[in-house]
């Protein structure tokens, strides 16, 4: 088993040791991190041992768990870094939110940002059964149809708007504010579901207590895809709902009527703000590493351990 995921099995029991977690290894400036910085931090942990208190270990373990894939050991691309999620996502997702003059903004912003949930989800899926496998054919046309289907999908409030000529207040507000939000669920669970549906496929390692491969298990690759598909649709979906929540309840309470040219900063703050919160939160809602009974494998997996629990790599 990786030092990463074993870190993560005596750091991350609990939702809030993981929030924690999170917060640290969200820290920006781990993105200026050369890779011969990660992989000396690597070498500092394979020699280290044990988890001692030491800064300069404490450092190598964040930096490792933050840059570092779990199951290739291979330093992560920078832009598909857990870090770099919010400072590359959040202008995306206000741009795709705009009232678009047309059409073609509107697609290509909703492009922008579905190619690069799709290379995030990627980056950091599960790749355990993968290694030794011609699959890179598959998977470009997996990541070819989601963003190419989300695309079309997350652009249909404004396509209706423009195409139809919605010019009714109310209308307009159900498709610029309303449907826009099952809409972000829909497709972040999708998008995380389509590109990741290797695992589901081909299955993934599962270890047990000692940290032992015990096999490769579809039931355990296809919780991992379900667990990360429910927390990014969360993580969008709040992301979208809660900004669109607070411009209504401002109109409602009369805050805005004097002064209407603030209910766009207004929004688009407040989806910044939120989607920076919400990444944390969302990243902890499931252990990274994962567990399932051993009931719950397949026939073969069962007899091969008599560990009643076993662990697997969720991605993220």
């Amino acid at each position: 088993m990786d030092p990463n995921l074993q870190y993560w099995k005596s750091q991350g029991k609990s939702f809030f040791s993981r929030l924690r977690l999170w917060f640290d290894l969200l820290d920006p400036s781990y993105l200026l991190s050369s890779d011969d910085e990660i992989k000396k931090a690597r070498v500092l942990i394979a020699s280290g041992g044990k988890l001692p208190n030491d800064n300069t270990i404490v450092n190598a373990w964040k930096l490792s768990l933050s840059s570092v894939h779990a199951d290739t050991g291979a330093v992560l691309p920078v832009v598909f870094r857990p870090q770099a999620l919010f400072p590359i996502s959040a202008p995306l997702i206000v741009a795709s939110f705009l009232p678009h003059s047309g059409v073609k903004p509107a697609l290509f912003w909703q492009f922008m940002l579905q190619s690069y949930n799709a290379g995030f989800n990627f980056a950091n899926r599960n790749s355990s059964a993968e290694q030794g496998k011609n699959t890179a054919m598959k998977q470009v046309l997996l990541l070819v149809g989601s963003v190419a289907y989300s695309t079309c999908a997350g652009a249909i409030p404004q396509i209706v708007v423009q195409r139809l000529g919605v010019i009714n207040p109310p209308a307009q507000v159900f498709f610029r504010s309303v449907l826009p939000v099952p809409l972000s669920v829909a497709l972040a669970y999708f998008n995380v579901h389509v590109v990741r549906s290797e695992e589901s496929e081909n299955g993934i390692l599962v270890f047990d207590s000692n940290g032992n491969a015990v096999g490769t298990s579809k039931e355990a690759g296809a919780k991992a895809v379900q667990d990360t598909a429910l927390s990014r649709a969360i993580l969008l979906g709040t992301t979208a709902a809660v900004p669109n929540l607070l411009v209504f309840f401002s109109k409602t309470a009369k805050l805005l009527t004097s002064r209407p040219l603030l209910v766009a900063p207004i929004r688009h703050i407040s989806t910044a703000l939120v989607l920076g919160l919400m990444i944390p939160v969302s990243f902890s809602l499931f252990p990274q590493l994962g567990t399932i009974k051993r009931e719950k494998l397949e026939k073969e997996l069962q007899a091969a351990t008599i560990d009643g629990q076993l662990f697997y790599h969720r991605g993220l």
